[in-house]
């Protein structure tokens, strides 16, 4: 009897997947689902008799018009750009040219945009882990708790190089690279002109920072007066020291060349956004015997700043410099969360590496956009 019974079970579990396929309609046309609303998804199972097909959707007088006819027996086709909140009508004729017959389907679909495209769930997931860390290593930092971050020689010799145009008598020139306001590079810049300008007003050294960019000029005078103020020496600080030069490119790095030739700084720093004249900056730099620091975001000129100066920030280091020079909870913890998003991506990486060679495939197309 249980024989029996095992073998009916067996047969009705081999019939049920039989019954949902033959159950499938033969052409459906739906909102495309998770989408802003511009998009219908169209499917079909023909017969295997069939041997061409034609879809088409009917206009605003109910005329139908063919747009999509690649046949396959088995398929789907998605089509975009339509209007949010429009009724579709569609047909799809199967053809057996070989018997001298076709068939007739018809479908509809009305578009309605989604609150959320669960498509891009994995990016959703990354985006809570990394915000996460970041929230609680901030979290870390406020309640005391010390955080790594690895020793950069090019700001460690901050002090070294502040002291030496101290001793000299000599000015401090810093320039924030070329670029605008809105290069985050720039950005990086002027939150290392901050405690370097605390440090130069502590110690009396003239402080000069020639701009190329008047937006630049602006946002550099409020980050050395704010600088000065916190240091006590309001008095000290000379707005004539930050100043505009030119906005032609060439025209900016002559002025800075003669500005170190004529004033002899003992300590330049370059950081920020540099191109062709990085160079022409740093080679002028190092004939005066200046100490040179300088860093910036363009890898194609870290070899030339490696070259003619005696530290350079490498990539992120320019961007890692505030945090590590003022140690403000806040900024290290958003530092050390952005490692953790980094570590997390490496190790995602390896593992979608191992999953492919196994032929998971899953893995990957969770993170193309399966995830919904």
């Amino acid at each position: 009897m249980k024989k029996i019974s095992l073998l009916f079970i067996t047969i009705l579990m081999g019939l049920f997947p039989l019954a949902i396929w033959a159950n499938q309609p033969v052409f459906t046309a739906e909102d495309m689902p998770w989408d802003d609303g511009t998009a219908v998804l169209l499917k079909w199972n023909l017969d295997s008799k069939a041997d061409s097909l034609s879809l088409q959707k009917a206009d605003s007088l109910g005329v139908y018009h063919e747009f999509f006819n690649e046949f396959s027996t088995q398929g789907q086709h998605i089509e975009s750009s339509l209007e949010i909140g429009g009724t579709y009508k569609y047909r799809l004729i199967a053809y057996n040219r070989a018997a001298g017959d076709s068939s007739v389907f018809t479908g509809s679909a009305t578009t309605k945009a989604q609150w959320f495209d669960m498509n891009k769930l994995s990016l959703l997931i990354l985006l809570g882990l990394v915000c996460g860390a970041i929230l609680y290593y901030i979290y870390l930092g406020r309640k005391g708790k010390e955080l790594f971050i690895r020793r950069i020689s090019g700001l460690d010799s901050m002090d070294e190089a502040i002291g030496r145009a101290t001793e000299k008598g000599k000015p401090i020139l810093f320039v924030p690279g070329l670029s605008d306001l809105g290069d985050i590079q720039t950005i990086a810049a002027l939150n290392i002109l901050s405690p370097l300008a605390q440090k130069s007003a502590e110690y009396g050294t003239e402080l000069l920072v020639p701009c190329r960019s008047s937006m630049v000029m602006s946002a550099a005078r409020e980050t050395v007066k704010e600088a000065y103020m916190q240091a006590g020496r309001p008095d000290a600080y000379r707005e004539e020291n930050i100043f505009y030069l030119s906005d032609d490119q060439f025209g900016f790095v002559a002025g800075v060349d003669g500005i170190m030739l004529r004033e002899q700084p003992a300590a330049n720093f370059f950081l920020g956004a540099f191109w062709a004249e990085s160079l022409i900056l740093t080679e002028t730099g190092f004939g005066t015997g200046a100490i040179q620091t300088a860093g910036t975001g363009q890898p194609h000129q870290l070899p030339f700043f490696v070259v003619t100066c005696d530290y350079t920030l490498i990539g992120e280091e320019l961007y890692a410099a505030s945090a590590y020079i003022s140690r403000d909870p806040q900024q290290l913890g958003s530092l050390k969360g952005h490692d953790f998003g980094k570590l997390l991506v490496i190790i995602l990486v390896l593992v979608g590496v191992v999953t492919e060679i196994l032929g998971w495939g899953w893995f990957k197309h969770f993170f193309e956009g399966g995830g919904g």
